[in-house]
């Protein structure tokens, strides 16, 4: 039996009081997310959905479907219950566009509103897309392009420059709603894709810049693309697609029937007869917008409302840093130590005549935070199992180049640089080559600063490592003179070697 006081927050969780929980009543799908905490990087503790379609019929009968309202009410009453089974204390719930078009919308609103025992907001158009926006300000470091989030009864578009966020426009151009409009016919859907499209001023900033794609359906697409493309990296969040591809791909799933897709059998089946009208809308909004590329997001209106709870100060903290310190408390022997390696490197870094991006030194710093999480896997496992965990680990605010930077260098930092033979080629594809060698710099710092302190918090601002008159030079004075040693020298070495620099260790 658990000891009572042991029932509670497990220690592999953080303790931010009961978790939280939206539920999205969309067009198409019907979800519930609960969230360890409000906080700049939101971890999911359950997340489940349901294609409930309530959507199916709007445009053409004005109704949400009876069979629809069924299957959604089913789905909420599962909803209500595991959120008291998980103890959750707040829960926001959201209804779009299907819900706020259809003549019994209100009904449904109310009924929905007596099993989740709490009140609907069927947010606009506009606040949809707000939100939208918001989801993408908090999953991506500095965006800069217009945001697009297709559900199953419209497409939200917005423009978004860092934090800030223009007004912005919604169409009736979701899956649910063309498949309705069109009687099913693509050629009919495309006509009116084409004349919404072409009133959507908003788009022609979109020139050259990111187009943010949001929504389950733009995300089978992206994940087909994935399949086909056999792409190393199985993270839907930060994907890129180039936008000559994204067009020619697009093109491609909608004038062919899903089923004859290679690697169709990755897409939800519930989901294929929506992947030609997500790809038609997605090739024209290309055309109109002439993007550079094309990325898709995983975070969208729930992470959006969540981040707008969050107070100026938390809204400005990077999302990288923050969820890299969670794992930090959670999975390192000395936290403080993963903190005290931030300052450690940048010291070295700042005298290494290295030239380094302020993308690429939050880079390292959020490295320096997860540098130790493997530290209770076997030892001739720890680096193969941080890779793993890192590059596929539920970070926001990086991206697929950046997963790779940060698993590779803590890969590094506990197999040596002289095991190449043990990494795995595919997430070498990831990285450039200035990514590997500034990969290897840091593991091989990290080998030195691990040996020096044993993982232990207070000895690096007590030996610190600088390039001083084209030495490399670790001082280890005072105190901290007897960790001096063979190991810890053969290390220095390594990294002088990669630095261009003669070692140096200082006791005294």
């Amino acid at each position: 039996m658990l000891e009572k006081a042991a029932i509670g927050v497990a220690k592999g969780r953080l303790d931010y009081g009961p978790p939280v929980a939206v539920i999205d009543i969309g067009s198409n799908s019907v979800r519930l997310v609960v969230y360890e905490g409000v906080t700049r990087s939101p971890t999911p503790l359950f997340n489940e959905k349901t294609l409930a379609g309530l959507g199916r019929e709007v445009q053409s009968k004005g109704l949400l479907a009876a069979d629809a309202v069924e299957k959604a009410l089913i789905a909420l009453k599962r909803f209500r219950a595991l959120c008291d089974t998980m103890q959750v204390e707040r829960l926001w719930v959201l209804a779009t566009a299907a819900c706020r078009e259809a003549r019994n919308g209100k009904e449904f609103i109310a009924t929905a509103e007596k099993i989740c025992r709490t009140k609907i907001d069927v947010i606009s158009g506009q606040r949809e897309a707000e939100l939208t926006a918001f989801g993408v300000v908090s999953g991506f470091h500095r965006p800069d392009g217009i945001v697009g989030d297709l559900g199953g009864g419209s497409l939200e578009l917005v423009d978004v420059q860092g934090s800030r966020i223009r007004p912005g426009t919604t169409l009736p151009l979701g899956g649910l709603a063309l498949l309705d409009r069109s009687g099913k016919s693509i050629k009919k859907a495309e006509k009116l894709v084409k004349t919404a499209l072409d009133g959507a001023k908003l788009l022609k900033a979109g020139e050259d810049r990111t187009f943010y794609a949001v929504g389950g359906t733009w995300r089978a697409l992206a994940q087909l693309h994935m399949a086909q493309t056999g792409y190393p990296l199985h993270v839907m969040h930060g994907y890129v697609i180039r936008a000559k591809e994204a067009l020619e791909f697009s093109r491609l799933v909608h004038r062919v029937n899903p089923e004859t897709l290679s690697q169709i059998e990755v897409v939800n089946a519930a989901r294929r007869p929506l992947l030609p009208y997500a790809a038609l809308v997605l090739e024209h909004v290309v055309r109109a917008a002439e993007p550079r590329d094309v990325v898709f997001s995983a975070l969208g209106v729930r992470e959006g409302l969540l981040y707008t709870l969050l107070n100026a100060e938390e809204r400005k903290k990077d999302a990288l840093l923050a969820a890299a310190g969670e794992l930090n408390l959670l999975r390192s022997r000395s936290p403080q130590h993963g903190e005290e390696l931030i300052d450690w490197t940048d010291a070295f870094m700042a005298t290494s005549g290295l030239d380094e991006s302020s993308d690429e030194k939050r880079l390292r710093q959020a490295a320096c935070l997860v540098a130790d999480i493997g530290w209770r896997a076997h030892p001739d496992y720890r680096g193969e199992q941080s890779l793993s965990i890192i590059a596929h680990a539920a970070f926001v605010g990086i991206d697929h180049p950046g997963r790779a930077y940060l698993a590779l260098a803590i890969f590094f930092r506990h197999v040596g640089l002289l095991h190449d033979e043990e990494l795995s080629p595919r997430i070498r594809e990831l990285a450039t080559t200035r990514t590997l060698d500034r990969a290897r710099v840091l593991g091989a710092a990290l080998r030195v600063a691990y040996m020096v302190s044993a993982s232990q918090p207070g000895v690096l601002p007590r030996a610190p490592l600088k390039v001083e008159r084209h030495r490399l030079v670790l001082r280890l004075e005072g105190a901290v003179s007897a960790l001096a040693g063979e190991r810890v020298s053969s290390r220095l070495k390594q990294l002088a070697r990669l630095v261009g620099r003669e070692p140096v260790v200082v006791t005294s």
